[in-house]
């Protein structure tokens, strides 16, 4: 066994195949998905701000009508200094968060150094590949990526498309079947001189927003304490949100749709 390579993706392909994501989920479904109801993760959202990014994602996962879990993760720890959200079906995109969490640790321990945040999303790009002939069957598994990029001293956001195309987005982005909703609050409400803590307060109002008008999409669940998961990546690396303090993001936001339905308002002029 030859371990030599520094991606931990093509050493898998090469021992195991059949451990890979798109294999595993093919052979469990003898090849074509049928029309088993697999539950399927919904809206991400990411914002730049001076000196980083905020991901948050929510927690609903449906399976055709209906709810399959209301506190799923979706956003995830990439590693120091970046997080990965998945949206689509959720088996897949979580084992390809795994995948993709022990190929960077594996590149660092061969390599004796960090791969750049390019260089991460370039290899998470590959690994969506492998996952074509899952996605053209209709088991479509597709990341946000963004992070903090130690050269440049900003937070960069990248988004895929199926076939593992890399695009890199300016400012924010959302995905998932609530993005367009999503999209369109992070549009009205983003600045370019946000700080942390009101980038944080964006992304939830996006996912109210996007929650409003998609029923895949969760909203903040007051009663059963269910928020939303939301994570900063900044020059001192990962963070995710107390509990706490993504609660109070929720509570302003909710409090605040009380006598604004439909939330924050951009000046007209």
């Amino acid at each position: 066994m030859n371990p030599g390579t520094s991606s931990f993706t093509e050493f898998l392909g090469s021992y195991a195949p059949d451990l890979l994501p798109g294999r595993r989920m093919s052979n469990l479904a003898g090849g074509t998905p049928g029309n088993v109801e697999i539950p399927h993760a919904t809206t991400i959202v990411a914002v730049t701000f001076p000196g980083g990014v905020v991901m948050a994602g929510d927690r609903r996962a449906t399976a055709g009508n209906m709810i399959a879990q209301r506190d799923v993760e979706k956003v995830f720890r990439a590693d120091e200094f970046s997080a990965v959200a998945i949206a689509g079906t959720a088996g897949i995109g979580m084992e390809i968060v795994r995948l993709f969490q022990v190929e960077i640790e594996h590149y660092e321990k061969m390599e004796g150094r960090t791969l750049s945040l390019e260089g991460k999303a370039n290899r998470l790009a590959t690994m969506i590949r492998g996952n074509l002939g899952m996605a053209m069957q209709g088991l479509v598994a597709v990341p946000l990526f963004a992070g903090y990029d130690t050269d440049r001293g900003v937070g960069r956001i990248f988004s895929y498309d199926p076939a593992g195309g890399r695009y890199e987005e300016q400012d924010f982005h959302s995905i998932g079947s609530g993005s367009v909703f999503a999209r369109g609050a992070l549009k009205k409400l983003w600045r370019p001189d946000l700080d942390a803590s009101d980038a944080a307060l964006v992304c939830v109002q996006a996912l109210y927003d996007a929650a409003d008008d998609d029923s895949a999409t969760g909203g903040p669940d007051l009663i059963r304490r269910i928020y939303p998961v939301v994570a900063t990546v900044t020059g001192d690396g990962y963070r995710r949100l107390a509990e706490e303090e993504i609660a109070d993001l929720a509570q302003t936001v909710v409090d605040g749709r009380h006598d604004s339905p439909g939330g924050p308002t951009a000046p007209l002029r």
